[in-house]
């Protein structure tokens, strides 16, 4: 290729970058939409154990955060949804709400809803127990969030706006739609 050539096609290419080079990618993609919670546990808790999706289906990992807590907290539910399980599995008590693509779950909690109840973002779906938790002897919540279409575990801080970090170019203050 001479040097002419290759001046040109380098230009192009440059040129088809700039808007992303100036202004950087989107956020996310503009046909998913992020839904606001709220935090399950009040006051605001600390995280205990941060999400760490596995590498494959079965691999090692985290699926949810583990949320510090006290023994009987009231556990809320994060979004609006309708109750989809609420009972016992493997000694642990467990409460899973449907929000239409998603559903988030939560455990170990004696449930204080019924399967097919609606509830209301901030609703009280149950309290917190210290038997099979997470940090026993200490009692905290795990909380899950799991896509429907694939059963792909998405980090529930993101719904309360405490995800990870992203970073923005030096010169915008926004991301660009």
């Amino acid at each position: 290729m001479d040097l002419s050539r290759w001046l040109r096609t380098t230009a192009l290419l440059l040129v088809s970058l700039l808007p992303a080079l100036l202004y950087g990618a989107p956020a996310h993609a503009a046909t998913e939409t992020q839904p606001v919670g709220v935090w399950p546990l009040r006051p605001t808790p600390a995280v205990v154990h941060d999400f760490d999706p596995p590498a494959t289906t079965y691999g090692a990992g985290h699926r949810g955060v583990d949320l510090a807590g006290a023994p009987g907290a009231v556990v809320r539910a994060a979004l609006p949804g309708s109750v989809l399980f609420a009972g016992t599995l493997a000694g642990r008590g467990v409460v899973v709400v449907g929000h239409g693509e998603t559903r988030t779950t939560y455990e170990p909690v004696q449930a204080t809803v019924s399967v097919g109840d609606s509830v209301v973002a901030g609703g009280t779906i149950g309290r917190l127990q210290v038997p099979m938790s997470h940090c026993f002897p200490q009692a905290c919540l795990h909380w899950g969030w799991i896509r429907n279409r694939d059963d792909v575990y998405l980090d529930p801080l993101l719904l309360v706006g405490a995800g990870p970090i992203r970073l923005l170019p030096l010169w915008r203050a926004t991301p660009v739609a």
